[in-house]
């Protein structure tokens, strides 16, 4: 019951900071307050105009054709970027040589500005969903990386010699202990390559491409179109906070074991 309680309290406060930044945003651009409501107009459109034309794009169906490509860069990004991310954590983490000589190749891999690797993506893949694709990768792979490394490099020793003594071989310790370890900090870098993953697809887009989300934004952006801009940055917004519920749900799902999660779950 509390915990019912304590999230309609969050749920409410949540809008109504939404509220009260759309009100102080329609404040803004209609009245003289800060200045001429034109030239606010121009640079911030208006919170009434943006909701209208996103729920215009929406009802029109366009849209949903550059949602899709949009949504498939994103997916395959987040799924590689995550498989690669995991996969490579573990193996450094359970092999010290191997993460020792290639340390420094990572960090410097690690270290490179994306939005430059964006045009040779371009190059190399086309201007396709590939190219954004890999660059939504090299955005994904390495916070995924470092975080499933960290997670199963502080795996309580304590905890590893009571399984050992237990008997327990090295695919039973995978399974029992340095899964578990690691699950809580992978999924806490997932919450995070969503949004990155999703950046990739609309930065790629962005610098070159005929369809997807980015590719609206740009082309609102070259007609000097502050609506269409806002409008489309919504629709990032919504997109996001969507991938990011499924992937808490996913989490709810697999970690029901967390002392948190049970008590939840057992309220519920």
């Amino acid at each position: 019951m509390n915990g019912s309680h304590s999230r309609f309290k969050i749920t409410l406060l949540q809008v109504l900071v939404a509220v009260v930044f759309l009100l102080c945003w329609h404040i803004a651009t209609t009245t003289p307050l800060f200045a001429e409501p034109k030239k606010m107009q121009f640079f911030f459109s208006t919170p009434i105009d943006v909701l209208a034309r996103t729920w215009k794009q929406f009802t029109g169906g366009e849209i949903w054709y550059h949602l899709g490509i949009t949504l498939t860069e994103t997916v395959l990004a987040f799924v590689f970027g995550a498989t690669g991310g995991v996969l490579c954590g573990f193996l450094f983490a359970r092999k010290e040589l191997l993460a020792a000589v290639f340390d420094p190749y990572i960090k410097a891999a690690n270290a490179l500005p994306r939005v430059v690797l964006a045009p040779i993506f371009a190059l190399w893949f086309g201007l396709g969903i590939w190219s954004k694709v890999a660059l939504g990768f090299t955005l994904v792979f390495f916070i995924v990386f470092f975080n499933v490394y960290q997670g199963v490099r502080e795996v309580s020793q304590t905890v590893l010699a009571n399984a050992r003594m237990l008997g327990m071989n090295e695919r039973q310790l995978m399974r029992h202990v340095y899964w578990p370890a690691a699950m809580t900090w992978m999924f806490s870098s997932l919450h995070t390559s969503v949004g990155f993953a999703l950046v990739g697809a609309v930065v790629g887009e962005y610098l070159g491409s005929s369809a997807g989300l980015g590719y609206k934004i740009h082309e609102a952006e070259s007609v000097f179109d502050v609506t269409g801009v806002f409008s489309g940055m919504l629709i990032l917004t919504i997109f996001v906070i969507i991938l990011d519920t499924i992937v808490t749900m996913i989490e709810n799902r697999l970690l029901v074991w967390r002392p948190g999660q049970a008590s939840t779950s057992a309220n519920g």
